[in-house]
């Protein structure tokens, strides 16, 4: 309390503060990047192991042989789709009533705030079909959801031949504790939104479906299954759910483990686990398919209907076979057997998944990070925030106290105007302005895209995605506007004033993303953070700009898209790069309206205008 309150040992912290903060800004940001890097590398990365004791085993004798008759299972839906044209509800009902179980269906329709050209819809209707295979030694308090999405451009008919198959090879056991639902929706992540919607008794995306006539118990874990082969050569693991939501780590290690049971190949991100991580190889092949689970879990997007599932507290993962030029060949008996022995042991739980981790990353499925490991690499890069707004918060506050001060002749910036002179009406036009401009780059796109189609030949999604580029560029003449309602007495200390409102609400926003979905978070800050820290009315302003555009939310949507497919080994050109830019543009609002997706409105109504800020802050007259 005695260095506060003395005014002179005050300034000497000031002055220390003021003198090493560049060294320490830059220290703190090398570090953080340092330190996620280094997570694919031991000791940070360390081996998944199974928290949950009634899965800790793999003692159960899979009996499945079902193989050629979930063949024929699917050889009829594929004949009979293709008959109809849609999902064969009647078929369907039909197979399952005699394979023994309770069947029921839901018709649900929605009607998309602007037609989805990719995948061609504007009005959707459809039908989701399941059954219910009752738990013979329970009552119905609990289940487990083995679901199959049928898309209309989806070849998926071998998934729902082997849940067929597998619903019928289940219907003579008696040792279920749980009731198994067998789920089969239309219009891929559509039709499963309205199921959940329907079997939780909630509305929270505007679907229009019917109620749900039969009911199990309290979903405990879910599965989703997409097979495009009778063979394959791998089995791909997909965790990344709506907002970055991950399963609890035991569910992951669940399906590893009978993988490794069975011989069956798995992979994650595509990419095979490295084999010797003792070598350099094995964690750079690791930083790779961290990498790409960073990017997709920043994303927000659900890759899968898992990712739907897992809003309902339901833990899912989304299991896709790949049938690749691999030279191991694994047919339907050998998925299937991998499945029932899953199902098995999910059977065993007396309780929900809770004791292994929910916030993880993975740079290989058999190796994980923690949430205490990754954290400080965020929070190293939070700090420069924090260090830069001190600054300002000291040059505004401690008159006459420099940078440059005791250590010889105070320079030009050295001496700071009295802080009385500081105005904060100043602040409240760029404050207004910015968050108003975010306010219609959430609103206008949707709202005026068929005034745009009007008056241009354009289309409703071009005309959502046009509105969205020339709002988010009109954003950058907000100096030129804002200056005008300044007065001439703030100019000097308005814009220390401006950024120091802006780098905290900055930290504000990235520690909060960061908390929730730490891959987006720390995208963002290790882009936005140098180009806040530098920004400043003097010195080399073109050099600013170009810093500020580069690592705009845009800027950075669009490098991320680039470093996704880089890493993924299937390089883009610049106008492959344009075309996939406005296609997310476009999917990313889709994905807000539809499943209530929150990257569009975090950057649209909150980062967006923060940038704006700094943006007016270099063009400070």
């Amino acid at each position: 309390m005695g260095l506060l309150s003395d005014p002179v040992r005050r300034r000497a912290l000031a002055r220390l503060v003021l003198r090493l903060n560049a060294p320490l800004c830059l220290l703190s940001y090398v570090a953080g990047i340092a330190w996620f890097l280094a997570l694919a590398f031991p000791p940070l990365t360390q081996r998944t192991y199974m928290s949950e004791n009634a899965m800790g085993s793999t003692m159960v004798e899979e009996q499945f042989v079902g193989g050629d008759r979930a063949r024929v299972f699917a050889r009829d839906f594929a004949a009979y789709r293709r008959k109809s044209g849609a999902l064969p509800v009647a078929w369907l009902e039909r197979t399952m009533r005699s394979i023994g179980l309770e069947v029921y269906t839901q018709s649900f329709s929605r009607k998309l705030p602007f037609p989805d050209e990719t995948h061609e819809r504007y009005m959707v209707s459809g039908t989701n079909v399941y059954g219910i295979l009752r738990a013979p030694r329970a009552a119905s308090t609990e289940s487990l959801v083995l679901t199959v999405p049928c898309g209309p451009d989806s070849a998926n008919s071998q998934a729902v031949g082997l849940l067929l198959a597998l619903a019928a090879h289940f219907r003579g056991q008696i040792y279920w504790a749980k009731d198994i639902i067998f789920l089969l929706t239309e219009h891929d992540l559509l039709g499963t939104e309205a199921w959940l919607e329907a079997y939780h008794d909630v509305n929270v995306t505007g679907m229009q479906s019917s109620s749900l006539q039969g009911r199990a118990g309290a979903i405990q874990a879910a599965v989703a299954l997409e097979l495009s082969s009778d063979v394959v050569t791998s089995l791909d693991v997909t965790v990344e759910g709506l907002n970055g939501q991950l399963p609890n780590l035991d569910l992951l290690n669940l399906f590893q483990t009978f993988c490794q049971k069975g011989g069956l190949l798995c992979t994650l991100q595509g990419k095979l686990q490295p084999q010797d991580w003792t070598s350099l190889d094995g964690p750079l092949q690791g930083l790779q398919t961290l990498l790409l689970m960073v990017l997709r879990q920043a994303s927000g997007r659900p890759h899968g209907p898992h990712g739907l599932f897992l809003r309902y507290g339901v833990e899912a993962l989304t299991l896709r076979g790949i049938n690749s030029f691999r030279q191991y060949k694994y047919d339907l008996v050998a998925v299937g057997k991998a499945l029932e022995g899953m199902f098995r042991k999910l059977n065993h739980l007396l309780e929900r998944l809770h004791q292994s981790f929910f916030f993880y990353l993975l740079p290989a499925l058999s190796r994980f990070v923690s949430i205490g490991l990754y954290m400080p690499a965020a929070g190293f890069l939070l700090l420069v925030l924090g260090l830069k707004a001190l600054e300002l918060w000291m040059q505004l506050h401690e008159a006459g106290v420099g940078p440059e001060e005791g250590g010889g002749s105070p320079g030009p910036s050295a001496s700071l105007l009295p802080a009385q002179g500081v105005g904060l009406a100043s602040l409240v036009a760029p404050l207004l302005i910015s968050q108003a401009v975010g306010l219609a780059l959430y609103i206008l796109p949707v709202l005026g895209q068929h005034v745009a189609t009007q008056h241009f030949p354009v289309s409703e999604s071009e005309a959502v995605v046009l509105t969205l580029l020339a709002i988010y560029a009109a954003g950058l003449a907000l100096p030129h506007n804002t200056h005008r309602m300044v007065t001439i007495q703030a100019l000097d200390r308005g814009w220390m004033t401006l950024k120091l409102v802006a780098l905290i609400y900055l930290a504000l926003q990235l520690g909060c993303i960061t908390l929730t979905n730490f891959s987006l978070g720390f995208l963002l800050a290790a882009t936005m953070v140098p180009a806040a820290v530098l920004t400043k009315p003097q010195g080399p302003r073109p050099l600013y700009a170009a810093l500020l555009v580069l690592t705009s939310p845009a800027a950075v949507l669009l490098g991320s898209l680039f470093l996704w497919r880089e890493l993924q080994e299937v390089p883009l050109s610049l106008a492959e790069g344009w075309q996939l830019f406005l296609s997310a543009l476009a999917q990313g609002v889709l994905e807000h309206h539809i499943y209530g997706a929150l990257l569009f409105p975090l950057l649209s109504l909150g980062l967006y205008p923060c940038w704006l800020l700094f943006w007016n802050v270099l063009f400070w007259k």
